[in-house]
């Protein structure tokens, strides 16, 4: 349609979905009817990511035979990649695809990726990988910001929204993590990297069906010439396509990860910078509140990331199976335990914050992330103390390994999904999509040095006893739990001052 020839049908094209923005933004009760389309768009996608996610260091060293470090090194890699393309994705849905084609096309390359997996994983191992990384990308940060559109600014139901959209990823996670680790052990690999893009189809699907229910959220941004906005598209999809490789070539060689990290963060902030200089005074101090929860949040994931890392191999090697009235693999409970920890929790916590509140006594956004590494460092206190509850087998307690991950999750709770409703509140909508990526970069850095981390702490004799081997991996927690405590104090005890950067009473402007 030519609005400059038909202004008058252009009037009535912007008029009919602002009234459609106002009538979705206007809901009554809890919860937007919209929320559950993303939700469940949300959790499928989910259950791919965290199927995938939990899969990667058990596949890396069994069935590819990396030594321990180099697959702390790989995996660090990977999810660092999958996160810093959040960023990239982010930004070309803000200027160019919107969110909905985003998430689509996001969505078709991780089921392309899975697929792939599932033909042959061990031979396209990387090929698949590198499809989902950059699929991830365009998919995750999309959704969660047309989730914050679904809110006015300054909506108080905009953090329990956001609650019940955090459920939703961790139902996927819970059901991917389990079941795909289980599935690939016991069965077959193919079989469970397919079954991730299977669920993955089916979340896709959903939003197809749904979308129509999301009005004018999440489309492609207004230009004055159509036919560039077409070519931009199409350059972004080739784009993508030619981005394959480079992203092969980083993943396989690690050295190629570090110089990429080392750029991408400070080329990120200059271009913030620049944005600033739009801003007045008040979103320029709230954006900068905004950066120190990022920063916070790369220590946090870090150590919390090891779940994926470190705890994976610990899991596969030096932990019973014995948790009580049932044997289970320790795998399915490190890749499912914190998801059932989060999605129990998750309503209770919610419910504190309430009650403290009323009380007049609710920890503001700083006490709370300092709350989290608390948790944190009590969790992996607990994950240190693994080498002192063996069996006659020399094998680490199961029943103490959930425990830390019921800790954890605590802190999680405390930290997440405060995170992605903040990056909304504390930033002006036409940065929206960007800052939501800034969040995900920071769990790219999250990831890469949890990768780091995981490394250090591998032992690399191959042939090193089951105990030499729980001293060093319980050595290193130790170390994280007292750089977590450290953190938290530092935090909580700064968190007045940090409040006033916030400018908590005045809502972003458009």
């Amino acid at each position: 349609m030519n609005f400059r020839k038909a202004p008058i049908g252009a009037f009535f094209y912007y008029l009919h979905f602002m009234n459609t923005l106002d009538s979705i933004q206007d809901f009554k009760g809890t919860y937007p009817k919209q929320l559950w389309s993303l939700f469940f768009t949300e959790m499928w996608e989910r259950f791919c990511f965290y199927g995938n996610r939990g899969m990667l260091m058990i596949f890396m060293t069994d069935i590819l035979l990396f030594k321990e470090g180099d697959a702390n090194l790989k995996y660090g890699a990977i999810q660092a990649f999958v996160y810093a393309f959040t960023f990239i994705g982010g930004l070309f849905a803000d200027k160019i695809l919107g969110f909905q084609k985003s998430l689509l096309w996001g969505g078709a390359l991780m089921i392309l990726g899975s697929t792939i997996l599932g033909i042959d994983a061990a031979n396209y191992f990387f090929y698949g990988i590198c499809l989902i990384i950059v699929g991830t990308g365009f998919f995750k940060p999309n959704i969660s910001t047309m989730v914050g559109e679904l809110y006015k600014p300054g909506d108080v139901r905009r953090d329990a929204g956001f609650s019940l959209f955090y459920a939703g990823i961790n139902i996927g996670a819970l059901l991917g993590g389990g079941l795909c680790v289980y599935v690939g052990k016991s069965y077959s690999w193919n079989l469970a990297f397919l079954l991730s893009g299977i669920f993955m189809a089916i979340g896709l699907l959903n939003f197809l069906l749904t979308r129509k229910n999301l009005g004018p959220i999440g489309l492609a941004p207004n230009v004055v010439n159509p036919g560039n906005m077409k070519r931009n598209q199409n350059l972004v999809y080739a784009g993508t396509l030619l981005s394959l490789p480079l992203v092969y070539i980083m993943i396989k060689n690690t050295a190629y990860t570090d110089i990429f990290m080392y750029i991408i963060g400070p080329l990120t902030l200059i271009f913030l910078l620049f944005e600033m200089k739009k801003l007045d005074g008040a979103q320029i101090k709230q954006l900068f509140a905004a950066l120190i929860f990022i920063f916070l949040s790369i220590v946090f994931w870090a150590f919390f990331e090891q779940s994926g890392g470190s705890l994976s191999l610990v899991a596969r090697d030096l932990l019973s199976n014995d948790l009580g009235l049932i044997q289970i693999d320790p795998n399915v409970v490190n890749n499912s335990a914190n998801s059932l920890f989060v999605i129990l929790l998750s309503t209770a916590i919610g419910g504190l914050w309430i009650y403290l509140k009323k009380k007049n006594i609710e920890p503001n956004y700083y006490q709370k992330f300092g709350f989290a590494f608390l948790f944190l460092g009590l969790a992996f206190y607990i994950f240190y103390a693994l080498r002192f509850y063996l069996n006659s087998e020399g094998m680490a307690s199961l029943w103490l390994f959930t425990l830390a991950y019921l800790v954890i999750s605590v802190g999680e709770l405390f930290l997440s999904p405060i995170g992605l409703s903040l990056m909304t509140k504390l930033s002006p909508k036409h940065l929206w999509g960007i800052m939501m990526g800034m969040w995900f970069l920071a769990s790219a850095y999250g990831q890469y040095f949890a990768g780091i981390l995981g490394a250090g702490m591998a032992d690399p004799d191959e042939h090193a006893s089951l105990a030499q081997r729980l001293d060093g991996y319980t050595q290193g927690y130790l170390q994280l739990a007292i750089y977590a405590f450290i953190t938290g104090i530092i935090v909580i005890s700064a968190s007045r001052w940090l409040k006033d950067l916030m400018q908590a009473d005045s809502a972003p402007k458009a």
